[in-house]
Parts: C-alpha cells; structure tokens; sequence
C-alpha cells in the first residue's frame, strides 16, 4: 500500500509491509515483535504531521489505531482525569470533552491526528499546549521492551517537542489527561488575541466551551487547517514551520513590525549583603543557582548567570516578508504555499515528497539570506532530506 493514501499531504511510497492492529494488547505484542525483527519500522498514527519520502519503505509500518475512552478518577476539586487510547483520532476527543462540559483542551479543536501523537509534539493553539493537561502516557520503551508510566515532567514538554521526538523511541500506548469539569460549561480563561478578538472578548474571560469550539474551527478553516475535502488548501501537514525562538538581543535587530512574544521573563539580579559576598569565586557552571542555607553565616548562592529572555518570532511574517506569497510555487512544481496561510505547504495535485521539500527547502533559504533566521520544519520527516 502507498503511504501517500494514509498521509494528509498525500504523498509517501509504498510500504514493504503495513500492519494495523486494533486492540492496545495486539498493538504491543505486534510492535515488540517487529521491534526483535531487526527489521526497519515505523508508527504511524493520523499521518497528519510527517513528510514520508517518495521511495519505497523497506521495513515494516504499524498503524496506531486503537481506541477507546475511560474515566479515571474525579475528584473533589472538580476535576476528572481521562485516559485515551493513542488511535482515537483528538478533535473527536476535544469534541467529546467539550460536550461533557470538561475544559483544558478545548482550543485545541479541529487539529488532526492521534491522540498518541498529541504529546509527542506537544501540540497547542490559540493560547492552549496539551502539556498545561497532560497528566502521564503509558509507553512501551524501544531499549528495554518495557510498558512505562511517564509523567508529564518525564516527557520535558517544550514548545512543538519532547523527550520522543528528540531521540526517546518508543511507541504511546495511551495519554492520561486531567480536565476541569465546568458546571457552567465555561472554557478555560483565554490567552490568545486573535480569539479574543474573534469573540469579542477580552483577555482572561470566559466563554461557553461550546462556543470557543465553534470560534476555534471557524479560524482554523479560514486558514485552511482543516481537514476539508472540498478546501484544497487542506491537503496539507498544517503548519510546515514553527515559530523560530531567538535571543531578545537577536529579535531587536528586526524590523519594528516584526510580531514577537516574550517566551519567559527575564531573570532578576540576586542582591546579597557585602559581608556575603567577600572572596566569592564567580567561576561556577552557567545557570546554576543556589538560594541560602541556614546558619549564623549565610553561604551565598552562586553568581546568577543572567540569561537573555528568549522571544518568539512568527515564521508566517518571516516567510511573508522574504517575498513569498500565499499561493507560490517553484516553476513546474505541484507544491504550493496555502492561499490561506503561508505556514502551510499544499499538494496541489500530484505533488511528490521532493516537490514539497524542494518548496520548503527555498523557504528556508529566503528566510535565512533576508533575516538570518533558520526556520525548522514541523512534520516528521521519514526518508526526506532537509
């Protein structure tokens, strides 16, 4: 079977074999299985965020297509913790959440994909990250063959990363999300401007979960990120790029009208007492702080390092403001920029894995000789070379 019928880009070779069990326990035993074979592998969930490569695949594709739903706990504070097998498909589940009344995921709405896959990339939009309800997932490690609980700490949750995408291999076996049970069916308070703005609130309020849905898959479709047979612009991986994260410094030397978010504040300067800080040596590893201990004579922390706040740029002004516009492609090519959204590369019909990285490829290059920033793809690239 070709890959490129089980992708949202429509594009991938055929598979040596494709196996999909369907049960968590037949999930396990196949991928162990495959695992001892030595063989080449792959887990493939939604297929909606990776790039597979036009060649044939040696080795073997396990398709993740387990479902189910269970509650694990409710407790007094009015929260319920849910635990969802990595198959079932997300916007089902924040569809589901949202009609129970439960907040915490719901401006997650309309993004594609697996469950599974959700922690892996860290997925978030529009204000929310599914870290902020992440709570563990069940894992069956690649080295050892063991099932593990990891915890969300475990998984060192960072903007679109974690511990799996940089290196830990293994296969999700299902996520443990902690979610607030609204009586009032009100979401989370809202964080992000342009939904602020689509609801005609302000920042910090409260709508119905219902209606933060409803706002959420409107924008998203007006960007074409939504799976959508009639929207061409759909057929995509989403966002092709994420958002670079630079030094305040570097950021300053932009262009004023370049949309930029503080990612963390910056540190403040520790003041101690002159009698503390007598003969102190300042040669200490970068970043490290040590508070005060108790005693007659305070021993003093280390020297703070002062680390410049790190900020966020948008890669869809970058990409805008290199000269590339919604709707370009490369001469002769299949793959196109959205006519929606400049951050999502299209298979306009036909299109290769060699058409779209081409495209991403001279992206990248126009960003990088106009700005000197380095964009990063999004998807899972499987037998691509950037």
């Amino acid at each position: 079977m070709k890959l490129s019928e089980l992708t949202t880009l429509q594009v991938g070779g055929e598979a040596e074999l494709l196996l999909a069990p369907t049960t968590p326990a037949e999930l396990v035993d196949t991928v162990r299985e495959v695992w001892s074979s030595g063989e080449e592998w792959l887990l493939l969930g939604g297929g909606s965020n990776v790039l597979i490569g036009d060649e044939h695949l040696d080795g073997t594709v396990v398709r993740v297509l387990t479902r189910g739903i269970e509650m694990l706990d409710a407790t007094s504070d009015g929260s319920v913790v849910l635990r969802v097998q990595a198959g079932e498909s997300w916007d089902d589940l924040v569809a589901l959440t949202v009609s129970r009344g439960l907040a915490g995921i719901e401006a997650l709405s309309g993004i594609p994909g697996s469950c599974g896959a959700a922690p892996i990339q860290n997925i978030g939009a529009y204000g929310q990250e599914i870290a902020s309800s992440l709570v563990a997932i069940e894992f069956l490690d690649y080295l050892t063959g063991s099932i593990q609980t990891l915890s969300a700490d475990d998984l060192k949750l960072g903007y679109r990363t974690s511990a799996i995408k940089q290196g830990r291999q293994g296969l999700v076996i299902s996520i443990d999300l902690r979610l607030r049970a609204d009586a009032a069916g009100l979401s989370d308070p809202i964080q992000y401007a342009q939904l602020a703005g689509a609801l005609g609130v302000e920042i910090g309020e409260r709508v119905s979960l219902a209606t933060l849905r409803e706002s959420v898959l409107a924008l998203r479709a007006s960007k074409g990120m939504l799976l959508d047979a009639a929207d061409p612009d759909s057929v995509s991986a989403g966002s092709f790029f994420t958002n670079p994260i630079v030094s305040q410094g570097f950021a300053g030397q932009l262009p004023a009208d370049a949309p930029r978010w503080a990612m963390e504040p910056e540190r403040e300067d520790v003041v101690l007492p002159l009698a503390a800080v007598g003969g102190i040596d300042a040669g200490l590893d970068p970043g490290f702080d040590a508070g005060f201990t108790s005693g007659t004579l305070p021993v003093p922390p280390a020297p703070v390092q002062r680390t410049e706040s790190q900020v966020k740029l948008s890669a869809a002004w970058l990409i805008e403001h290199s000269g590339i516009r919604r709707g370009f492609r490369l001469p002769g090519s299949r793959a196109a920029v959205s006519s929606k959204h400049t951050l999502a590369l299209i298979n306009t019909g036909g299109a290769s894995a060699a058409d779209i990285s081409e495209l991403a490829r001279y992206i990248q290059t126009r960003v990088l000789a106009e700005f000197g920033v380095v964009l990063h793809p999004e998807p899972v690239l499987v037998g691509v070379r950037f």
